[in-house]
């Protein structure tokens, strides 16, 4: 559930290209955070942890873009 929610943000951010209401540092931060457990989940070999952070890096990067893009 985590992971997947931020697939309508992203959506929405794409059709949009509204980015008023998100925070720049809160999505450097999540960002960054879950690379960050990415990295642990490839290191420790820990395919769950691996696949969810991988899904909700881009979902993050793909928000993270636009609010810096727009």
């Amino acid at each position: 559930c985590t992971t997947t929610s931020f697939l309508p943000q992203a959506i929405k951010t794409i059709r949009t290209k509204d980015t008023s209401g998100i925070s720049l540092y809160m999505y450097i931060l999540f960002t960054t955070g879950t690379v960050l457990w990415m990295l642990f989940g490839i290191f420790s070999n820990n395919l769950p942890v691996m696949i969810a952070n991988i899904i909700t890096t881009a979902f993050a990067a793909v928000i993270l873009y636009y609010k810096i893009k727009y």
